[in-house]
């Protein structure tokens, strides 16, 4: 019963916030949006238990893909965060800022960083990049985010003070332009650290939500200290240097766990 419950967790609550939104907001668009999501999470879930090797690319493709064409591209939605701090500028409650709301500040709570693990439609690319492990000891520039993070609140607070006139337009080209730096960047840096998530260490802003809330997270990979042999292969494979043998919440990199099950798919004991 354990193992049907956690099978149906991602789903029962992402299709709780496409019901309340729904009926909240008076607009069928929620209810099909956090639909979609919840169903494509659960199609990975499933995958994954039917030890499907690609399960967890099949969820980033699935909603990285539509989040970036059909929302990003087509429907002209800035879902970036200078997204996030224009509609937070304007005070109006839609797209970006439920988004992140759900995704990426509140959501943390209960899935940590799985949005990167399983929608970030950044990582969904560099994912397919050779580098899958790092090969080299995680460096000491993550304070770079936060200049990220400062840099995209200063852009968007700039246009509103300058009272800059069509501004959503330049939202949608901020978008277009945001995404092909991210790829640059993330490519560029995965070749140079060998380590395709080396944008999303050091670079990507949106960590700067990600993190606190992460480290009080619900579900989290957790050890068992009888099964493990201590091979350190879980560590090896961890695309984010996350020491997940610790269970205390301040382990090594606890909060830049992303959920991946890399981890849990290559112990030879079960002990993930």
């Amino acid at each position: 019963m354990k193992n049907i419950w956690h099978r149906f967790f991602m789903l029962i609550i992402f299709e709780a916030v496409a019901i309340t939104l729904w009926l909240t907001k008076d607009n069928f668009f929620y209810l099909f949006n956090f639909s979609y999501i919840g169903l494509s999470i659960y199609l990975g879930i499933f995958l994954f238990i039917k030890k499907y090797k690609h399960a967890r690319r099949i969820v980033q493709l699935l909603v990285g893909l539509y989040m970036l064409i059909y929302l990003g591209l087509i429907c002209n939605e800035n879902m970036q965060i200078e997204g996030f701090w224009y509609y937070l500028f304007t005070g109006v409650f839609e797209a970006a800022t439920i988004h992140y709301a759900v995704a990426k500040i509140f959501g943390p709570l209960l899935f940590g960083r799985g949005w990167c693990g399983y929608a970030c439609w950044t990582a969904m690319v560099l994912d397919f990049l050779p580098y899958k492990s790092p090969s080299q000891p995680r460096k000491k520039l993550g304070w770079i985010r936060y200049i990220t993070f400062m840099v995209s609140l200063v852009f968007v607070a700039s246009l509103f003070l300058a009272k800059v006139g069509n501004i959503e337009r330049i939202m949608f080209w901020a978008f277009i332009v945001g995404n092909l730096a991210y790829y640059a960047v993330g490519i560029a840096l995965a070749f140079a650290f060998k380590d395709n998530r080396a944008f999303c260490k050091y670079i990507c802003p949106i960590t700067v939500f990600l993190k606190p809330m992460s480290y009080f997270s619900v579900l989290r990979i957790k050890c068992d200290k009888d099964k493990c042999i201590s091979c350190g292969k879980c560590k090896r494979v961890c695309p984010m240097n996350v020491d997940v043998t610790d269970n205390s919440r301040k382990r090594k990199n606890g909060t830049e766990c992303i959920l991946c099950m890399e981890c849990v798919r290559n112990c030879p004991k079960d002990a993930l």
